[in-house]
């Protein structure tokens, strides 16, 4: 027996966990090292979604290349598109109209509260409850309708425009929205109630993929994924773009950086996010949605069917882009993941030199190892719901 016992030996397991895997998030692919159910070393593999959105972006004009934006994170395109033409509109030196200001900011919050409510339903559906998944979906196919009504799409939806918005919100559009609104809260309190203090929810998430404040900072780490950490940053409050330094809203924050934390400031965030929307209906300002910038933005649909002139300049501005500045600028927005930022080159023509993006899941995939490391197999599942990534933008 004593013989058996010393030649008994123990060796570590290599398994891959995705890329097909409905807890990854898209094509996510981690190679575990296992120690019994202890994670010895995680490794992450990206680039199975890989599109050459930034090089595609180089050989279009600065118009043409905004429908790339939306298959970046394609849960909220539209908040892609309103990152995407604020940096435009820098490197132009153009700026929108009040009106389209208040525009995007509501169109970015509604991006905000349906990439939440996915995150939510699914991360709570990776940990195994599935009631609060459907209440949740139902919310967003109502932000969808909403999305149809505004622009005729309702995923991939290229409404925001260099200089302001495709179209002005109707009446109809607003009051729908209200209403939507006043109802949220009550939503979320369902949500709170079926898993905030849920003793399963709770076992699952605290103290599960904790990272302190200076390790977030140091690893890059942005929007809730950072908040949870205890870090007050938001670059709706420090660098404020469109209406977000007009209206009042509140950073929620963690204080452990752990899982649970994490949720909870993601769940506050929506409530903002709500309170943001109905802020701007109540403050939106009459007048133009486009800015009067002829040499930067496309001549009104009605001018170009019966003048020559304004068809004429389209077709310019189309073919071969407007005639822009040289030089670089970077312009970095808060989407529902994170930091979004656009960073351009100009060469002085009418496309890109150069386009690179800073996606915050391709950030937040680096740091699995950190937070996964020495937990379970289960925590692994946990942590990666918790950042929030999708693979479209990490892998561009």
């Amino acid at each position: 027996m004593e013989d058996i016992e010393k030649t008994f030996e123990t060796k570590e397991l290599s398994i891959n966990l995705g890329p097909q895997h409905p807890a990854t998030h898209g094509v996510l692919r981690l190679v575990l090292n296992l120690n019994g159910e202890n994670v010895v070393k995680c490794t992450p593999y990206v680039g199975y979604l890989h599109r050459g959105v930034e090089k595609l972006g180089e050989n279009r004009t600065y118009f043409a290349a905004l429908p790339l934006s939306d298959r970046l994170d394609y849960i909220s395109s539209m908040n892609n598109n309103v990152g995407y033409v604020n940096a435009v509109e820098k490197l132009f030196g153009i700026e929108a109209p009040e009106r389209a200001k208040f525009i995007r900011t509501i169109v970015a919050e509604m991006g905000r509260l349906s990439s939440h409510i996915i995150w939510l339903g699914t991360h709570v559906l990776d940990i195994g409850a599935t009631t609060p998944f459907l209440h949740a979906m139902a919310q967003r196919e109502r932000l969808l309708d909403l999305f149809e009504m505004l622009c005729g799409a309702r995923l991939t939806v290229s409404y925001p425009r260099v200089g302001g918005v495709r179209n002005d919100v109707s009446q109809e559009f607003l009051d729908k929205l209200y209403e939507f609104v006043l109802e949220f809260p009550f939503r979320m309190d369902d949500y709170e109630t079926l898993v905030t203090e849920n003793r399963i929810w709770k076992d699952r998430t605290v103290g599960i993929g904790v990272i302190s404040a200076e390790e977030a900072v140091n690893w890059g780490l942005t929007g809730g994924t950072l908040r949870g950490s205890g870090v007050d940053y938001d670059v709706r409050k420090y660098a404020p773009y469109d209406a977000y330094d007009k209206i009042e809203f509140d950073i929620p924050i963690g204080k452990k950086g752990d899982c649970y934390d994490r949720y909870l400031v993601r769940v506050e965030e929506m409530r903002q996010a709500n309170r943001i929307i109905k802020q701007c209906i109540e403050k939106l300002p009459a007048g133009p949605v486009m800015a009067d910038a002829p040499k930067f933005t496309l001549p009104p649909k009605d001018l170009v069917l019966k003048d020559m002139e304004h068809l004429i300049h389209q077709f310019i501005l189309i073919t071969k882009g407007p005639t822009v500045p040289e030089g670089e600028v970077y312009m970095g927005t808060e989407v529902p993941k994170g930091e979004l930022g656009f960073y351009f080159v100009s060469d002085g023509t009418g496309k890109p030199y150069r386009m690179r993006v800073r996606a915050p899941s391709f950030v937040h995939a680096s740091v699995l190892p950190r937070l996964s490391e020495g937990g379970l197999i289960a925590d692994v599942i946990a942590n990666i719901g918790t950042i929030d990534i999708v693979l479209g933008e990490c892998d561009r």
